[in-house]
This record gives structure tokens, C-alpha cells and sequence, in this order.
């Protein structure tokens, strides 16, 4: 469509229908004849991550058996909720982990070893996907018996506005049904379920547009009371509690001083210790959701690219941190509380277009 369409018309909503119609009707897309799962693995350099495709229930994502780690904001849950009533689908996976378990590694391993994969591609940005699919009846009952049995929780990784989004919109449809049974396919939505020990965090770092009046000897001084500062080359904070600033083309480390932080599942996070800190108190950052002047950039794209947007005068401050942990994002969530915003990069990124789920 051209650019100068609003990309939240309803003509666009109205665009992806059509595509996917299209889709269907061409074989693009192909239905399943009978029920079945999937398992989606991910290459990416030496890193490799193979889960679970299926539906999970919105009844468990209202009733906390889906975890949550973050807030969403209404304007982007506002936006896939028109999209999936418009596709009547959801497209797009969304990226759950759960602790690993033994019974369901060896039944997919089981799958993997016995069958040849339906597809097996390399995508432009190198990640090697491969998809083997599940379609024995038995080895669907066990799967689905053990999740039940002995994985009382899963935890969104990535996806949270989607997922809510979802939620929401099966129960718009649950209401607007006056035959109404709990089966009807908009009860769940895709996801793909990965063992917490294949799943690795990038770090999610910050930029701030200027130092809120105050100068960049005025801002060391003032960081100096709460951190220990020493001048370092350029590299990746290496263990928690270190975090790295890039200011005026010189990289310092920043290290918290005792009593700085405490030790509760939030307040230990670097991303916590930063903002309560430096980014609130001292660069005027009060909510980091709404605030224009500071931006998140993902580990993905390195310690480079915070320099690159420093230097060319975009933005006058960088922090680089340490990503967090699985286990972390997995007791914050169990502990009911949530993270601060954009605390989490993960990669690979799923793929959308190789599952479809037709409300």
C-alpha cells in the first residue's frame, strides 16, 4: 500500500485479510487435515533452540498459568487485536519457555530422530529453521498428558502484547457466541514452547538524548556517589552489577556501591539499579514507557551502534548492560511482580508465516 496510508487504517487490517485469503486459496498456505503439532528448531551460530508448536488457552494466560514478566500498552495491544479480527487468525507465534522437562525432550527427540523434517530453510539473516511435524495421535496424548501432569506454569519469553491481545479477542468472540462451548478454536492461540535451558537473554541497552542541564563532568560526579567509575575500553559489561557508560567517546565501568540495591528479584536487576539510580534521579528518565527522550536498542546490534548514535550527536549518553537470566525472568514472573520495560532481547526471533491458526 503506499506509504502515505496510516499503517493502523482499516483498510489495512482489511489488506491482510485479502493476503491471506490469497494464500490459502494459491496453496501457499495449507491446511492441516487433522489436528497435530510441531517442532520448530533454531539455528543461529553455535546457539540452538528447538520447541514446541502448539495452542495454548487464554484460560490460562487470565488465570496466571501463562506468566507474565511485563506491561503492555493499550495502543499496541489496540492495533494486533484489530488485526487478528480483521484475519480472523493469528499469524504470528508467540515465543513461551517453561522448565525443562525430561519425558517431553525424549518424545521430541524421539520425532527428530524417526522423521525427515518438512521444511528446512536458511533465512537472510543466517538463522537455519528446520520443522518436523507431529501427526502420530499417541505421541500428541503423551505430550499434551505431561504438560498437564508436570509443567503447572509456562512464562512468556516474547510476545506479551500479542498474547494479551489474543486473550482478548477470544473473549470479545466468547461473548459475541451465544452458543459458546470452550472449543472453539479463538479459546487458544500459537505459540511455540521452548525448554528454559535452550533459551539465552541478550542484553537490552539505553540511550538518552541529553543530560537534563547538566554537564558531563556534573553527571560523573554525581554517579560517583552511589557507583565506583573506572575509564575502560570498549567491551561488553562482563557479570552483573556492571554497568558500562559511553560518554564524550570514552567507555567507563560503573559499579554499585554497597547499599545501592537490593536483593528482591526487581531490585537486583541492573536495568532496576540504572533507572532508580542514574536515568530517574539524575537524567530526569520518570517512566522509560512514555518517556521520547530515551531509546532501547537490542545486543543484537552490538556496543557499535551505541557509539554511532553518540558520536553523531543523536543522543549524548549510552549504558550497555548485562542481560538478564532466564532463571530471573522466570522468578520475577512466579514472584507475581514485573520487569522494567524493554528488559529482554531475545534471538533468534521467531519466524511468522510458517504457522497459521484459523480462529
Amino acid at each position: 500500500m503506499p506509504t502515505s496510508v496510516d499503517e493502523h487504517a482499516p483498510e489495512v487490517y482489511r489488506k491482510a485479510k485479502e493476503n491471506l485469503d490469497k494464500m490459502q486459496k494459491e496453496g501457499i498456505l495449507i491446511q492441516d487435515k487433522e489436528p497435530c503439532l510441531y517442532i520448530y528448531a533454531q539455528v543461529m551460530g553455535q546457539r540452538v533452540q528447538v520447541g514446541l508448536v502448539a495452542c495454548s488457552s487464554i484460560d490460562d494466560y487470565f488465570n496466571d498459568v501463562i506468566k507474565k514478566h511485563e506491561f503492555t500498552r493499550p495502543e499496541k495491544e489496540q492495533d494486533r487485536m484489530e488485526h487478528m479480527q480483521a484475519v480472523q487468525a493469528h499469524v504470528g507465534p508467540i515465543f513461551l519457555t517453561y522448565p525443562k522437562n525430561a519425558t517431553v525432550s525424549a518424545l521430541i527427540n524421539e520425532v527428530i530422530a524417526e522423521q525427515s523434517p518438512i521444511y528446512d530453510f536458511d533465512s537472510e539473516d543466517k538463522i537455519h529453521h528446520t520443522v518436523w511435524l507431529i501427526d502420530n495421535k499417541e505421541t500428541i496424548h503423551q505430550i499434551i498428558a505431561t504438560f498437564e501432569k508436570e509443567i503447572p506454569f509456562t512464562y512468556i519469553a516474547d510476545g506479551h502484547h500479542r498474547t494479551a491481545s489474543a486473550a482478548k479477542v477470544g473473549m470479545k468472540m466468547r461473548e459475541a457466541n451465544p452458543h459458546h462451548t470452550g472449543k472453539e478454536e479463538y479459546n487458544y492461540f500459537l505459540s511455540v514452547l521452548f525448554p528454559s535451558d535452550h533459551l539465552a537473554i541478550m542484553d537490552y541497552n539505553r540511550l538518552v538524548k541529553d543530560l537534563n542541564g547538566l554537564t558531563s563532568e556534573q553527571l560523573l560526579k554525581s554517579i560517583e556517589e552511589k557507583f565506583t567509575i573506572l575509564k575502560k575500553s570498549k567491551s561488553k559489561p562482563a557479570a552483573l552489577h556492571e554497568i558500562d557508560m559511553y560518554l564524550d567517546n570514552n567507555w567507563y565501568q560503573l559499579k554499585p556501591k554497597d547499599g545501592v540495591y537490593t536483593n528482591d528479584p526487581i531490585g537486583v536487576l541492573d536495568i532496576t539499579i540504572l533507572q532508580d539510580n542514574i536515568l530517574s534521579p539524575l537524567l530526569g528518565i520518570k517512566d522509560p514507557r512514555t518517556d521520547k527522550r530515551i531509546d532501547f536498542v537490542g545486543g543484537i546490534r552490538g556496543l557499535d551502534e551505541l557509539e554511532r548514535r553518540v558520536n553523531n550527536g543523536e543522543m549524548k549518553v549510552a549504558f550497555a548492560l548485562y542481560p538478564v537470566s532466564i532463571q530471573q525472568l522466570i522468578d520475577i514472573a512466579d514472584s507475581g511482580q514485573v520487569m522494567p520495560p524493554k528488559s529482554t532481547w531475545f534471538e533468534p526471533k521467531l519466524r511468522d508465516g510458517l504457522f497459521t491458526h484459523l480462529f
